[in-house]
């Protein structure tokens, strides 16, 4: 008898001040100088994807032992959620260890400040600390806090709260991060959610966009386009200057003979990767390098979580009967405005 007021007063805590970040929706796809809005539905950095050298848009927060936080509350969690996930009807989460660091460093801010909160003062966004910790590529988020006895209690009563429940049973998201650390009686507990994107190299998110633009043609009823740009591991901007036929390493007769068209053809690949890039470094679609393209093909610029997915328009542009060929750059990168990552797409057709 003398538990349930005890038991009651935490449950008021989890619903009263326990709160939920509901999950977030980006732009995914613009063309032209600016951004085109789309729907959202909504990774592991590849060593062969073709990255910029950005700013991250949050420090890396300094490390919270694992000894530090309740390992066994972090799990009896876990095993909860997915076991009340599997009675929904939901996938069960895979537990990432970059968000359940993210979720520990807020957890010790709550357990600082003795309260609860998404945001303390001076403390990054929800998503740009995830990005700080993982290297999944997220395009939905969510996060829980709430404080209790223990693990169960804690489940329990988010369990009874329609948005932390949400969170919890949300289909969309498959990874989470947990974050439990003890503050005298009272377990502070963060619970991370994301929707992770699979991971793409650069030469198969162009492979992808290709098969795209192949299904548009077919579609509008158009010949095939031949496709110009080739596998990034075949152009190398340092091997520009020794396929030119005018350098002194060309001349070698050690050296095959380059074919002008061939070298033509690279050499505006490589400009068109570099555009590509050049979007990310400005964090925005309308760049000089991109505007020069321009002048000389029909250019679809644009950025894309998913490769399989086109912008707004772009079937109209694929479908024209005069174009002939077609080439594809592609650049991944985390900036400001993707925190997680995101791939700048530039589509010359000609």
């Amino acid at each position: 008898m003398r538990r349930f007021p005890r038991i009651f007063l935490i449950f008021l805590f989890a619903v009263l001040l326990g709160e939920s970040v509901q999950p977030g929706t980006r732009v995914l796809a613009g063309s032209g100088d600016g951004p085109m809005v789309g729907q959202a539905s909504s990774s592991p950095t590849s060593p062969s994807v073709q990255k910029a050298t950005l700013k991250p848009a949050a420090a890396t927060a300094p490390n919270i032992p694992f000894d530090a936080a309740d390992a066994s509350a972090e799990q009896t969690l876990l095993t909860l959620a997915n076991e009340s996930r599997q009675q929904a009807g939901a996938p069960p989460l895979t537990l990432d260890p970059g968000l359940a660091q993210a979720a520990r460093i807020h957890a010790k801010l709550m357990v600082d400040a003795q309260q609860l909160s998404h945001q303390f003062d001076g403390e990054p966004s929800l998503l740009q600390r995830l990005a700080a910790t993982t290297t999944l590529q997220l395009d939905q988020e969510g996060e829980n806090v709430a404080f209790d006895n223990d693990a169960e209690h804690g489940h329990e009563h988010l369990m009874l709260s329609p948005p932390h429940r949400a969170n919890l049973l949300n289909p969309a998201f498959n990874v989470v991060g947990l974050g439990v650390l003890r503050s005298g009686e009272r377990l502070y507990i963060v619970e991370d959610f994301g929707h992770a994107l699979p991971s793409y190299s650069v030469d198969e998110v162009k492979n992808r966009i290709a098969a795209v633009v192949s299904q548009a043609r077919q579609q509008a009823h158009q010949p095939e386009l031949q496709r110009l740009d080739v596998q990034r591991g075949n152009v190398q901007r340092a091997d520009l200057h020794s396929l030119d036929p005018h350098s002194g390493d060309a001349q070698s007769p050690n050296r095959p003979a380059v074919n002008p068209a061939e070298l033509k053809q690279q050499s505006n690949q490589v400009a068109i990767d570099e555009a590509a890039c050049s979007m990310a470094q400005a964090d925005k679609l309308g760049t000089p390098a991109v505007r020069k393209l321009a002048e000389h093909s029909t250019v679809i610029s644009y950025t894309s979580l998913d490769p399989e997915t086109l912008p707004n328009g772009a079937d109209r542009a694929i479908a024209g009967p005069n174009l002939r060929n077609f080439s594809i750059g592609v650049c991944y990168a985390r900036t400001t405005t993707y925190p997680t990552g995101v791939y700048w797409v530039v589509l010359s057709l000609n």
